[in-house]
């Protein structure tokens, strides 16, 4: 009798593992395969991914009800507005023992005052990638904003052009190309914005936000504004096939975009507690690191720094010294009306 209890208790516990699964919100190709199979092992679950390309489909997917997700990945703008629309659950701190090895300078941001509901997952910049050859032989200076919105530039490359299928990013890059502040929402600057947006939208050949490395990598565009992380990861597709072209990366020279994406964890999470070994096992040196290795993304964690393959800490587009530093911004959230007129203006430009 003992034995057959024995064995159904060990059934149970067995069946209760099968079903421990972490349910992770996360912006595409931004979490290294071998991260995630450790993370299973070590903790007995399945990690189950859902992926955005924008953070406007990201809200709209969590306020429409689908915030069950025990983490997600937000950059700061809609930290945010998470934060204002009590949508996160407090950190419980006391069970994240590797929260010590973030840069002090990645905390304690305006965002989030005392980080009560992120901790920095990693960092992007919004920039150019570009097919080395092609480019060189139409003599086009690749770090300039106007590769993607000078119709003289264009002419040279149209139809081989994209550009990321989301306002934030779109309108904060032609603000920049305008001098402007990516924050400024002065309805004259914006309309400026759109115009230029309009004048460039015949030459390229399509928004995209999601297949721009495959579509660099093969050849079929010669420019894309996107991630450094996903152009990291284009150059690397590019070198493995053998491609007769390389694929380089560079920020524009009048400024661009930085995001610092956090880790966060719904109220309405299925297994907080998962969560949260979740978010420490991303913290610890060697997970964080393995983040920039093989995805490419900027790192808040200083002490994955020893772990970080030397020639990625070189990248500045990847790593922005001091003085690149200078002409980057991240994106702040906008209150309901300045959202209100960047989205007219953006449908108006998807509509034309």
């Amino acid at each position: 009798m003992k034995k057959l209890l024995c064995c159904f208790v060990l059934c149970l516990s067995q069946f209760a593992m099968a079903e421990k699964a972490l349910h992770l919100f996360n912006w595409n190709d931004y979490i290294a395969e071998d991260t995630v199979s450790r993370f299973e092992a070590e903790c007995g679950c399945k990690v189950v991914q859902d992926y955005f390309s924008a953070t406007e489909e990201m809200m709209a997917k969590l306020l429409a009800g689908a915030g069950d997700y025990d983490v997600v990945i937000p950059t700061q703008n809609a930290v945010e507005a998470l934060v204002k629309q009590g949508f996160l659950l407090p950190l419980d701190k006391s069970k994240l023992s590797n929260i010590g090895n973030t840069a002090k300078g990645f905390l304690n941001k305006d965002y989030d005052p005392g980080n009560i509901y992120s901790l920095p997952y990693a960092f992007t910049t919004t920039l150019i990638g570009y097919n080395e050859q092609k480019i060189a032989e139409l003599d086009i200076d690749p770090s300039d904003w106007s590769i993607i919105f000078d119709p003289a530039v264009l002419k040279k490359i149209k139809g081989k052009v994209t550009v990321m299928d989301d306002s934030e990013e779109l309108f904060a890059a032609a603000l920049k190309y305008l001098g402007y502040s990516i924050n400024d929402n002065d309805e004259k600057h914006l309309k400026e914005a759109q115009a230029l947006i309009l004048k460039a939208k015949p030459y390229w050949a399509a928004f995209n936000s999601s297949s721009y490395i495959k579509e660099l990598t093969v050849g079929n565009i010669w420019v894309a504004h996107g991630y450094s992380s996903d152009m990291f990861q284009a150059r690397a597709d590019a070198a493995d096939a053998g491609r007769d072209f390389s694929v380089n990366f560079v920020l524009p020279k009048q400024g661009a975009v930085l995001a610092l994406d956090n880790m966060v964890i719904p109220k309405k999470a299925r297994d907080p507690e998962l969560a949260l070994q979740f978010i420490n096992f991303m913290m610890a040196p060697e997970n964080a690191a393995e983040l920039t290795n093989v995805v490419g993304t900027g790192n808040p964690n200083a002490a994955a720094t020893p772990f970080i393959e030397p020639e990625i800490l070189k990248i500045s587009a990847i790593f922005p010294n001091e003085e690149v530093q200078k002409g980057l911004e991240t994106v702040a959230a906008r209150n309901a009306k300045q959202r209100r007129l960047l989205n007219k203006l953006w449908t108006e430009v998807k509509v034309r």
